[in-house]
């Protein structure tokens, strides 16, 4: 009994290593700080509540499959297996900037590889899932609804959505071409079996998403109170659709709960908080990169955003922090995991090329960014 309740909580750990380690660090820093009602007032509902929402409207679109359709519209249009790379690639780089990371590469990849399958390329499967990895993390820096992190940034730091687009605008632009480029450097052959075009299911429910992701968006905007917004979509999946309700990704939002608690302690410790500030002081971004690659620029961004308010210089450290490591953004396990299921005896292949075009897509971007700061500078 004890060894299988042993193996259940091991079991869990190795699935929610970043939840389980959240709110670990929350419990420790709870002798440091004792439990009050100050706790609450660490917390930002309103980017938990605007999180919750974007997740439940996208996990209904996705379950109408909507995604994978007009990816398939795009695929029927073409005839080499580079023209096939460009739009798998292409579509989670794209995707991600409204749906996020995580969930362009849960769709694109499993699609990414059944087309393969299809035309019989299974030999491009490395490549292609490490461009469409790197493609849903670069694209995704682009807006506040890209990633968690930028999430979190938009609504702590008052940047404007135009503000926060326009930041990293030069970052996706040229990650955009680097990609084009590794793309077009892969050999090309004609394709003659095309991917059937999949049917949506359900459309109808399309018009309520979209009225869903409208509600997203006014909260986002500051239009709504987004825990006003997060409680129509609830109460209404509540009725309409339950499975997508219990389908969100709740462990995200507790890991959030668990690092706004071992920050906000953390912050309570005056003699910490200003040897951190000082450290800080001048290498926001390179200490976001830093701890993005043991930590992933989620909890990062969480963690550093406490004692600094360089909030453009964290914005781009946490983005790029991304790129590295294959902890360095979450969202990158998905393509591993997957790639590991499907190929078991490439995971050494993919683990070496996606740590090359990490590491070279990052020292390319942070060189970019130095110049970009040695021009016109950063708050």
């Amino acid at each position: 009994m004890a060894y299988s309740i042993f193996r259940r909580a091991a079991a869990f750990f190795k699935r929610e290593t970043v939840l389980c380690l959240s709110l670990a660090l929350a419990l420790a820093s709870a002798f440091f700080v004792p439990p009050s009602l100050a706790y609450l007032s660490y917390i930002d509902w309103d980017t938990l509540a605007l999180l919750f929402s974007l997740m439940a409207i996208v996990r209904g679109v996705q379950k109408t499959g909507l995604f994978i359709y007009l990816g398939g519209c795009l695929l029927q249009r073409t005839g080499t297996t580079r023209q096939v790379l460009f739009v798998l690639v292409f579509l989670p780089f794209f995707w991600s900037m409204l749906i996020t990371n995580d969930v362009s590469l849960l769709t694109f990849v499993p699609f990414g590889l059944a087309v393969l399958r299809i035309i019989g390329r299974e030999g491009l499967a490395v490549p292609l899932l490490v461009l469409q990895t790197l493609a849903a993390n670069l694209g995704s820096m682009l807006t506040p609804m890209g990633n968690p992190q930028n999430l979190y940034i938009y609504t702590q730091s008052g940047m404007s959505f135009g503000g926060l687009c326009g930041l990293m605008l030069p970052y996706v632009l040229a990650s955009g071409l680097c990609l084009a480029l590794f793309t077009a450097l892969v050999k090309s052959d004609g394709v003659t079996e095309k991917p059937a075009r999949t049917p949506l299911e359900n459309p109808r429910s399309l018009w309520w998403y979209g009225a869903g992701f409208i509600l997203c968006l006014l909260g986002l905007f500051g239009l709504l109170p987004p825990v006003a917004a997060a409680a129509a979509i609830a109460l209404f999946l509540l009725w309409k659709d339950r499975q997508v309700l219990l389908s969100v990704d709740y462990s995200l939002l507790g890991t959030f709960l668990g690092f706004f608690i071992f920050v906000g302690n953390l912050g309570s410790i005056e003699g910490f908080k200003t040897i951190l500030a000082a450290l800080l002081a001048g290498n926001v971004e390179i200490a976001a990169v830093l701890v993005s690659q043991v930590t992933s620029n989620v909890p990062a961004a969480l963690l550093l955003s406490r004692f600094t308010d360089q909030w453009q210089s964290l914005a781009v450290g946490c983005n790029l922090g991304g790129l590295g490591t294959l902890i360095a953004s979450m969202a990158s396990l998905i393509s591993y995991k997957m790639l590991a299921e499907a190929y078991p005896r490439q995971r050494g292949k993919y683990l070496l090329w996606f740590t090359l075009g990490n590491l070279a897509l990052l020292a390319l971007l942070l060189l970019l960014s130095f110049a970009l700061s040695a021009l016109g500078g950063r708050m």
